[in-house]
């Protein structure tokens, strides 16, 4: 029964967990259309990307026993296609100044991964030590990913505007945590329950300045071709006026 309710707690952690790593499609597809990234920031799909890598890397058998956490490999293991998928389009429409930092920031997380996974393949000999150590590192990772919209938050409060943190993914983040939490304590692992007992605050935090600044709005600047109508208007408006004037005279 206990095992039979881990799983069906993981299968809603992954559910969760793959509607808060598609969230940021919306935010993409804007970047997309306007050709511009705007005044968003890549750090949380940058820590995202470590944090899957990562935790993909603690639910294989190298690390965990067997496929006790198949779950984890699955969800995560996505959730590297769709940050990847992310970084791209936010490196190939970025200025050069950030640019520059995204490609510093990605090569980074790759060799932490890269030394993570062949210091416990190699130097430790059995599960348990290997599960101490890159859960230890993951643990890091996901306090940090938990942490990145803190940055969204700042912006939120300074500009009491909620346009630069999407609802959805404030809301399939706390509901995405809260379900690995309860993971976590099924499984007895320290691991996985610890970082989203941070998750689950911060989460609650958003969703709270989000239902206070949701009424002012999302401030869209004027498009191109409001602007070509009313200069264009402008000008009718002025001929009018010369008209007028000419007639008299």
């Amino acid at each position: 029964m206990g095992e039979r309710l881990r799983l069906a707690v993981g299968v809603m952690g992954n559910a969760a967990s793959v509607l808060l790593y598609a969230a940021p499609i919306l935010t993409f597809s804007r970047v997309i259309r306007k050709k511009s990234t705007e005044g968003f920031s890549c750090v949380p799909y940058i820590i995202a990307l470590l944090n899957c890598l990562l935790y993909t890397w603690y639910g294989l058998p190298v690390v965990s026993y067997r496929w006790e956490n198949l779950p984890l490999v699955t969800i995560n293991g996505l959730g590297i296609l769709l940050e990847f998928s992310f970084i791209f389009i936010y490196f190939w429409f970025a200025d050069r100044g950030r640019k520059m930092k995204v490609a510093v920031s990605v090569t980074t997380v790759i060799i932490v991964f890269c030394t993570t996974a062949i210091i416990s393949a190699l130097v430790f000999h059995d599960h348990h030590h290997r599960k101490v150590f890159v859960g230890s590192v993951g643990l890091g990772a996901s306090v940090a990913m938990y942490g990145s919209p803190l940055v969204a938050v700042k912006q939120v409060i300074l500009t009491k505007s909620v346009e630069f943190m999407p609802f959805y993914l404030s809301f399939f983040s706390f509901l995405g945590s809260s379900s690995w939490m309860v993971y976590g304590i099924l499984s007895h692992d320290l691991f996985l329950a610890a970082p989203n007992l941070v998750g689950c605050p911060l989460g609650i935090l958003q969703l709270m300045l989000y239902c206070k600044y949701r009424k002012r709005g999302i401030i869209e600047e004027p498009n191109k071709w409001d602007l070509e109508k009313n200069d264009d208007k402008s000008k009718q408006l002025q001929l009018v006026i010369n008209d007028s004037t000419n007639g008299k005279s």
